[in-house]
């Protein structure tokens, strides 16, 4: 894919076509992960399985996410942005009409796991096709766009599963992806650029050992985390095992990728361990996974805040929860576009110090307070850190060479993941602890742990990369030497 050129200040139409393609395919698998949480009581009752069985209709969806990244990363290089791209929207249509045809809670779980490697195919090259496209000047108002999707998607996917199982039947939930999936394939078809021979296929032989210990030891990572939320706790033998095993095949990938990536001869690591000796990389990873963390801490905290403390349905917990996907949505294409002049660590600094006020504020909140309070603390909150996710993304991709874009794209989504997997987990168990008689001691308590992260996200906003150096402008080309006199 060819990059765009970095002179200029605004996006040409081509570049805008082209990102306004590869959004509307990123949203599927963003909204449908979401969509579906609001509707396990509704699946359990239509195959009369219990809760926790239908549970991993949405489990085995994020385990395929998870377990489909690494291969991402290396195909992208081997088989084209454009090829993969298409295919993980086929694997996710395929997914989409089996889920919705589905006969029993089996078939259901399996057609979930194909959508799921679908999303897994797509979230990522999302990533790394905008990153190539816009080119590192026009990294940060790209990287905003692209903000708001991940920020409205968690959102409006439980809004919007709500109004379609109180209109529609269950199956929409499923079947509403195939004609809007089928848009973005054919205009993907019509507008993503072809795959160029010496410019796309530049990867090396599969790492299979590689893949073999980094998609499983991070699903199983997942996994725990998402026993843990469901258990309401960290020892149970159903979170143990699979924490122990994710941590044992994490630990065997590190040992093989700093050998492979030593070795001469050897095949390249799927993420080379050498990206992690820059700070820069390592501290905007690392705020994304807890931007990630505060994010989602929020969205389960929040509505259960406006059920149980205000008596709210699930229909309109939802909606007061939706200011945090606002603001952020908001902040995140300004700080992108003043990102690419101003650099990261500034506009990061102040959202994070605005994301902190607006966490303490919410620490305050009782059950006579005002709706209004908590929505406008909501919405700062979500502004702060857009204020955040934006320039990071942006200073992650301005500074990573182009080889390893793919790479830096994967490591940014897998901890993101991680982040929002941990948030939910921890979330859940502060929320246990606190009893189904105190809503607003555990209330509380989440947007304490929710200060704390912020306030580390604060500290490591220090290492992000200050203003940008400027492009160069290309040099005007020289006269040509006059000729002698007498000719």
């Amino acid at each position: 894919m060819t990059p765009a050129r970095d002179g200029g200040d605004a996006l040409d139409p081509a570049l805008l076509r082209l990102i306004g393609v590869i959004l509307l395919g990123g949203m599927l698998g963003i909204l449908n992960s979401t969509m579906v949480a609001v509707g396990i009581d509704t699946l359990a009752g239509a195959f009369t399985a219990s809760l926790s069985t239908i549970g991993w209709a949405s489990t085995g969806f994020l385990l395929a996410v998870t377990a489909a990244i690494p291969f991402t990363t290396w195909a992208v290089d081997r088989y084209g942005g454009r090829r993969m791209w298409l295919a993980g929207l086929v694997l996710f249509l395929a997914g989409s009409l089996g889920s919705g045809l589905a006969w029993n809670a089996g078939g259901l779980i399996a057609f979930r796991v194909v959508q799921g490697l679908g999303a897994g195919i797509l979230d990522p090259l999302v990533l790394t096709l905008l990153a190539r496209a816009a080119g590192p000047a026009r990294a940060g108002r790209v990287m905003g766009l692209m903000g708001v999707v991940l920020s409205l998607g968690p959102v409006l996917g439980p809004v919007a599963g709500g109004l379609v199982l109180s209109r529609l039947d269950w199956r929409w939930m499923f079947l509403l992806n195939v004609p809007v999936g089928l848009v973005a394939l054919l205009l993907a078809v019509r507008v993503l650029p072809a795959d160029t021979g010496d410019g796309e296929r530049t990867a090396g032989p599969l790492d299979t050992l590689g893949l073999a210990l980094l998609g499983p030891g991070f699903a199983a990572v997942v996994l725990a985390l998402s026993q843990s939320a469901e258990r309401g706790a960290f020892t149970a033998w159903q979170v143990l095992a699979p924490l122990a095993a994710g941590a044992l095949l994490l630990g065997g990938y590190a040992l093989h990728a700093v050998r492979a990536s030593r070795g001469p001869g050897r095949v390249p690591p799927l993420i080379d361990p050498r990206l992690f000796t820059g700070a820069g990389f390592s501290a905007s990873v690392t705020v994304m996974a807890l931007v990630g963390l505060a994010t989602f801490a929020s969205l389960f905290a929040l509505p259960l805040y406006y059920q149980q403390a205000h008596g709210h349905g699930v229909l309109m917990a939802g909606l007061l929860v939706a200011p945090v996907g606002v603001g952020a949505g908001v902040a995140m294409p300004l700080a992108g576009r003043l990102s690419d002049r101003l650099g990261a660590r500034s506009l990061a600094l102040g959202g994070a110090t605005v994301a902190l006020l607006a966490g303490l504020a919410l620490t305050r909140a009782g059950a006579g307070t005002a709706e209004v309070w908590p929505v406008l603390a909501a919405l700062f909150l979500g502004l702060g850190l857009g204020f955040v996710g934006a320039p990071t993304m942006g200073s992650l991709y301005r500074t990573l060479p182009p080889p390893q874009v793919p790479q830096g794209s994967s490591v940014l989504y897998m901890l993101n993941q991680l982040g929002a997997a941990i948030g939910i987990a921890v979330v859940t168990l502060i929320w246990e602890r606190a009893g189904d008689g105190d809503v607003l001691s555990g209330f509380h308590g989440v947007y304490w742990f929710a200060a704390g992260t912020i306030a580390a996200v604060l500290v490591l906003a220090l290492l992000l990369p200050g203003r940008p150096a400027p492009v160069p402008a290309p040099a005007a080309p020289r006269p040509a030497p006059a000729p002698p006199p007498g000719r």
